[in-house]
This record gives structure tokens, C-alpha cells and sequence, in this order.
């Protein structure tokens, strides 16, 4: 039942929630309650009805996954780097390659601009369709390629 709430949840539904949220915090504060105790509070219900609370930049793996495919496998499939070997999108070589670190903001930022041999997307592929490349390459890289 509440998988499909995970994959509706859009950006303004989130940013509404956590306005919520502040707005409880500042209520808390008028009326003296402790915010540790309303932020368990706010944690567990959160939990109990399927809100997830992901990072900001958090795209669509699945979505991203095809994009990949679509754009990216050419040079990078499996993780590998057909142009330099040594800079391959495992979890490893992310981290002590890609300028910024291994996070989403940071595909974006190598993706959107390109560098060295690896062209800009920027032009060519949307905002939304980079987030999702780059939630897929963030968690593959965690999870392992193929």
C-alpha cells in the first residue's frame, strides 16, 4: 500500500511538509514544549505514514537508470570509463575523482558542465533528467555495478 505513496511524493509536497514542520517547531518554542520531544514525535509520525525524508537533490533512480542507458552507457557502462580507465564511476574512484565528492550535487555539477574529455549534458538533457543520472549513479556506485 505505501510503496506507491514513496514514488508520488512530489518536491512541493515535501517543501508543504516540512513547512509544516518548522511551523510546529515555532509553536513549540511559543508554548514552551521541548523540540527534541516534538521532533521524535514528528520523526515517528513521519514514519508511520510513509513520508520519506530524502536529501534535496534526491532524483529518481529508476528514471535515472534509463537515462543512463540512454546517454551515458557509451563510455560508462558497467561503471567503467572507456576514455580514462581510471576515473570509473565505482564508489572508490568517485571519491577521489570527482571534484566535490561523491553526492548527487556533484554528478550534476560533472554532468551539466562536462570536463576533460566527458561532454556537457547540460543542453542536451533537462534538470530534472540529470538529478535522476545522478541519484542512479550514486546509489549503483553503492550498491556495486554490474
Amino acid at each position: 500500500f505505501f510503496s506507491g505513496i514513496f514514488v508520488s511524493i512530489s518536491s512541493t509536497t515535501v517543501t508543504m511538509k516540512l513547512a509544516v514542520v518548522a511551523t510546529l517547531f515555532a509553536s513549540a518554542s511559543a508554548f514552551g514544549i521541548n523540540k527534541a520531544d516534538l521532533g521524535k514525535a514528528a520523526t515517528a509520525g513521519a514514519v508511520a505514514f510513509g513520508i520519506a525524508v530524502q536529501p534535496a537533490l534526491a532524483g529518481n533512480v529508476d528514471n535515472g537508470e534509463q537515462v543512463f542507458n540512454a546517454n551515458c552507457a557509451a563510455c560508462h557502462a558497467g561503471g567503467q570509463n572507456v576514455i580514462m580507465p581510471e576515473k570509473t564511476l565505482e564508489k572508490e574512484a568517485l571519491e577521489q575523482y570527482l571534484a566535490g565528492g561523491r553526492n548527487e550535487k556533484a554528478v550534476i555539477t560533472q554532468v551539466t558542465n562536462g570536463k576533460n574529455a566527458m561532454p556537457a549534458f547540460g543542453g542536451r538533457l533537462d534538470d530534472e533528467a540529470i538529478a535522476d543520472v545522478a541519484a542512479y549513479v550514486i546509489a549503483t556506485s553503492e550498491a556495486g555495478w554490474d
